[in-house]
């Protein structure tokens, strides 16, 4: 979403799928609210609360190793990486957010389950709560729209193809 834009996007028809939120315990005054946008917006465009599962792990490195264990479950059709990584005076911050990023990215390839990356990467707490507010610029509300979206992209790409021109 554009900075400014006052409305949510739309959401996709959640209710057809199932969900894993992987969310980080580091920084949880951000990463509560994370979660709790990104659930909002899947019970919102129609998940069923038992066809979503929340999996709190310690910090940012260890969610794609959480996501592709998630994954390789099958029991999920999108999984919404959330975590928050808060900029320091060490470059911990870099080796964390470029494992983090990374990692996600591999699991969600290997896997063939669609990943979601809500991780903030800001300089600032300040920052840092501005993009976990209450309002549709939640970033894990929007972590969970993209696994929405991916979720049914995946599942019409599986589908039978169809003759050129038709369009479902």
């Amino acid at each position: 979403m554009r900075q400014g834009d006052e409305a949510a996007a739309p959401l996709g028809d959640a209710s057809r799928f199932r969900f894993a939120v992987v969310v980080s315990r580091f920084n949880a005054f951000v990463t509560d609210r994370l979660r709790d946008g990104a659930l909002a917006a899947l019970r919102e465009a129609g998940a069923r609360d038992e066809a979503v599962e929340v999996i709190d792990v310690p910090g940012a490195f260890e969610i794609p190793q959480a996501a592709r264990a998630a994954a390789e479950t099958g029991r999920f059709d999108a999984i919404v990486c959330l975590g928050c990584l808060i900029r320091g005076a060490t470059p911990h911050f870099e080796y964390i957010a470029l494992a983090a990023a990374h990692g996600i990215t591999a699991a969600a390839g290997e896997t063939g389950i669609p990943m979601t990356f809500g991780v903030l990467t800001t300089e600032t707490r300040e920052q840092a709560l501005e993009r976990a507010g209450d309002g549709p610029d939640n970033k894990g509300r929007e972590a969970a729209a993209a696994a929405i979206d991916m979720a049914s992209l995946f599942r019409s790409l599986a589908a039978p193809s169809r003759p050129p021109g038709i369009r479902a």
